[in-house]
């Protein structure tokens, strides 16, 4: 009844240092949890997203499942929108804690944020889905359907014939798709057919990121509101 959402993913293109001390001092016994870490891009055949670089004994080595789990909880929501990261390496490197004020929940709340000032940091790009279409149409439409494939910003890969039909075969971002089944009809008077598949995320050119940058802010601010 609404249009689908587009699974946009986040992930960054160089490196930045993220630093968060989490400090709190109530009545009683107090949070206190400080990561220091580096964002990177993910190399290439490279599967451990998570580096343990710590030396010495400033961060005890028992709160670094938390220091993980508070990573993995920035990884869901990143900084740019608040859609999940992919191909980042996270290295964390130093920090602080108190040998009374210490706990697993600082040390997760001081991850997380120290995770997206890095990302921040770090170049970050939105991701978008990219899908293959194939659109089958007779003849005299090709001219109208090939304008249409690069209004949608849609990159042609191949034409070719199948069945007397003409067939072209494109690139084009799964947001510019949800309509395209009647538009195509309209376009082609019912006479036309397409398929598509996933096929790679890539990144959302700047003027496009703006508005579902926007648009992420804005349900977020109603969210809160709420």
């Amino acid at each position: 009844l609404s249009t689908p959402k587009v699974p946009y993913k986040e992930t960054v293109t160089g490196l930045g240092e993220g630093h968060y001390k989490h400090k709190k001092q109530s009545g009683g016994r107090g949070q206190y949890g400080e990561v220091y870490l580096k964002v990177a891009p993910l190399k290439t055949g490279d599967t451990e997203w998570f580096e343990d670089a710590l030396v010495g004994t400033a961060v005890p080595r028992n709160f670094l499942p938390a220091i993980e789990k508070g990573l993995v909880e920035g990884l869901a929501k990143g900084a740019i929108a608040g859609y999940p990261v992919i191909n980042t390496k996270i290295s964390v490197y130093d920090g602080s804690s108190h040998d009374v004020d210490s706990s697993e929940i600082a040390f997760k709340i001081a991850a997380s944020r120290a995770f997206s000032d890095g990302m921040s940091k770090a170049r970050p790009v939105l991701l978008e889905p990219i899908m293959t279409a194939k659109v089958m149409v007779p003849d005299q439409y090709m001219g109208d359907i090939t304008g249409d494939m690069n209004h949608r910003r849609g990159r042609i890969l191949g034409i070719g014939n199948e069945d007397g039909m003409q067939v072209i075969t494109a690139e084009v971002p799964q947001a510019e798709m949800f309509r395209y089944s009647s538009e195509l009809r309209s376009m082609t008077g019912g006479r036309g057919s397409f398929e598509m598949e996933f096929n790679r995320y890539d990144v959302v050119p700047g003027n496009i990121a703006q508005k579902v940058v926007a648009e992420a802010q804005k349900h977020k601010k109603e969210e809160q509101e709420e």
